[in-house]
């Protein structure tokens, strides 16, 4: 495979041999004569010259390379060479650095890259992966459909422990691609159960990504028991409160009577008045 760097900083020559020693073919261009040294890496091929000029380009042959890599110092020509490789050349693989976080939005399809590598970005992600159970760690992120790879360390007294991956329902826009478990890289096979420290890769969505955290947090604990409703503080110790069924009968009795459209409640009887006896003569 034939690949080109555009930038040979220490980013642009480390990756330039790590290609190197896997065989590929590999050429290096900058702008800096400083940067334009042989003896840094003899293998390569050199070329001084501006990366965002199509002239230069075109000396380079690009439509022979395989994949492009921007890998200057400076996000506006990084953005531009991954164009010009896309559109006018169909390089088929680019991938770009994002030296600024602030601009990894503008790394995208759109711009002609297929990946965009975020040191800062990666760097921290890779610190919270080492210290992080529990919360989804966005390791990378691709450039079609806003997805990306996340990994998440499941912890001992998550809900999914002792589940089966094909009993997982996960968020849409989720998918499992691979369990690590110590040594051992596990294929996510639906009767393979889950296990406490088990590292999980996923791709999902920037969306699924934060609907994740609910799967990985403790099982929720039962709610204590219904306490009985306080006593009536205006009712006699001792005394149950008054049915309030028989508080409404009474009210529709009395609403009843006076509208007429019921029988009359009887009415308690007034004992008569006693007779007074006429004084004798």
């Amino acid at each position: 495979m034939r690949v080109m760097i555009a930038g040979a900083g220490a980013v642009g020559v480390s990756v330039a041999t790590e290609l190197l020693e896997n065989g590929h073919e590999v050429l290096l261009i900058d702008v800096s004569a400083d940067a334009v040294r042989v003896g840094r890496e003899p293998r390569a091929e050199w070329l001084l010259a501006d990366a965002c000029e199509i002239t230069t380009l075109d000396d380079a042959a690009l439509e022979r390379c395989h994949a492009v890599i921007a890998a200057t110092g400076d996000d506006k020509v990084n953005l531009v060479v991954s164009l010009l490789a896309r559109t006018e050349f169909g390089v088929d693989r680019v991938v770009a650095r994002v030296n600024d976080p602030r601009n990894e939005w503008l790394f995208n399809e759109g711009w002609g890259v297929d990946v965009a590598v975020s040191t800062p970005r990666l760097m921290s992600a890779l610190v919270e992966e080492a210290v992080s159970v529990g919360d989804p760690v966005r390791l990378l992120r691709f450039s079609q459909g806003d997805a990306g790879l996340v990994e998440v360390t499941l912890p001992a007294d998550a809900a999914l422990v002792g589940a089966r991956v094909g009993e997982v329902v996960w968020p849409r826009d989720v998918a499992l691609v691979s369990v690590i478990r110590a040594a051992h890289v596990l294929l996510p096979e639906p009767d393979e159960v889950l296990a406490a420290g088990d590292e999980l890769l996923l791709v999902a969505t920037t969306a699924g990504e934060r609907m994740l955290s609910g799967l990985f947090s403790p099982p929720r604990a039962a709610g204590p028991g219904t306490e009985p409703p306080p006593s009536n503080p205006s009712s006699p110790a001792g005394t149950a409160p008054a049915d309030p069924r028989n508080v409404d009968e009474e009210a529709d009795e009395d609403e009843d009577e006076e509208n007429g459209s019921g029988p009359p409640r009887p009415r308690p009887e007034t004992p008569p008045a006693p007779r007074e006896e006429p004084p004798p003569r």
